[in-house]
């Protein structure tokens, strides 16, 4: 386990570790890509997907007035603008492509007699799961932990899952949004391009020290989609769904809020579902030039019969750090 305090920062030797665990993993990936024989579907997908490290991608959820996933779409039915200007897709896949999936894990006080559904809802949601996704857990109260299994940053088995959000007890006040900032800096870790966020909290937030804003603009860059399973319906004033859905509004996802009776399970299996039920594009953005303001996008479809389509979508992306300074460094700019 990596227990990290917010309040004294990272500590160098843990990242170190992870960033070692990241390079033997990509020695690894190297190593087999250099093997004889038929490439894994894995490494297929990144073929395709993983294009140039400049490309904005969107991962894109289409459904009907039913609310049912409109599958067989083609590239040229959609239409990307960002800040009202076209785009060239170059990008373009229709297929259940891995994800990296980050469980942030409310384990304060207030969250006591809610963490035996979250546990059920952990398992469902690993089984749920495509076999190739890497996922991991963040434990969080008034600390944040980045929970290590069997010494590994990412897992799919839901045993290991389950482990690591059992290694903390609910105890403490609530980090929400530090926990969310520590998920998205260990989304980075991860070779696979898309990559989302689960919130299991009720919400509240009264121990963090960085604010929304500061969260947010972190997750504009990473490009994470988040979404929420909001465990609402005592009496504790520390619940806080409203923030909960402008996280997830304003990264492309869903915030989710079980009826009393229903399953957490079940929710997180919707989540799953939405996660594979997606299309992926990909543009190299026209004005590389713009590099301090958030960029604002929409993506439209039109499909003659089909009918008036709901799209959702991140709103937008604020390019990330080493990018901008790519940019300013191209000759004639």
């Amino acid at each position: 386990m990596i227990s990290n305090s917010p309040r004294y920062g990272h500590p160098t030797g843990k990242r170190l570790l992870l960033l070692a665990l990241s390079l033997i993993f990509t020695a690894t990936l190297v190593f087999s890509k250099s093997l004889p024989g038929k490439r894994s579907a894995l490494a297929q997908d990144q073929t395709k997907i993983a294009v140039s490290s400049s490309l904005v991608l969107l991962p894109v959820n289409v459904t009907d007035s039913r609310g049912a996933f409109v599958a067989g779409l083609k590239q040229e039915d959609f239409h990307v603008l960002e800040d009202g200007q076209p785009q060239n897709l170059t990008v373009f896949d229709e297929r259940d492509t891995p994800v990296t999936v980050g469980l942030i894990v409310d384990h304060s006080r207030s969250m006591g007699a809610k963490l035996a559904g979250v546990s059920a809802a952990i398992t469902s949601f690993a089984h749920s799961s495509n076999p190739q996704d890497q996922m991991f857990v963040v434990d969080f109260n008034d600390d944040v932990s980045v929970e290590l299994m069997k010494g590994k940053a990412f897992s799919s088995d839901p045993k290991e899952l389950e482990e690591a959000l059992n290694a903390v007890s609910a105890r403490g006040r609530t980090a929400l949004y530090d926990a969310v900032s520590e998920g998205l800096l260990h989304l980075k870790y991860s070779h696979l391009e898309k990559k989302a966020l689960i919130i299991i909290s009720d919400g509240g937030d009264n121990a963090s020290h960085l604010k929304y804003s500061q969260v947010l603009a972190q997750a504009r860059q990473s490009q994470a989609v988040i979404y929420s399973i909001a465990l609402l319906g005592s009496d504790n004033e520390e619940e806080n769904p409203n923030l909960l859905k402008r996280l997830c509004k304003d990264t492309g996802g869903i915030a989710f809020f079980p009826a009393q009776g229903e399953s957490v399970a079940t929710v997180s299996a919707a989540i799953a579902r939405d996660l594979r039920q997606q299309y992926m594009l990909g543009y190299p953005p026209q004005n590389v030039n713009r590099t301090d303001a958030f960029r604002k996008v929409e993506v439209r479809v039109t499909v003659p019969g089909q009918g008036r389509l709901r799209v959702r979508t991140r709103p937008g992306y604020s390019p990330a750090p080493e990018k901008q300074q790519a940019a300013q460094s191209e000759p004639g700019t």
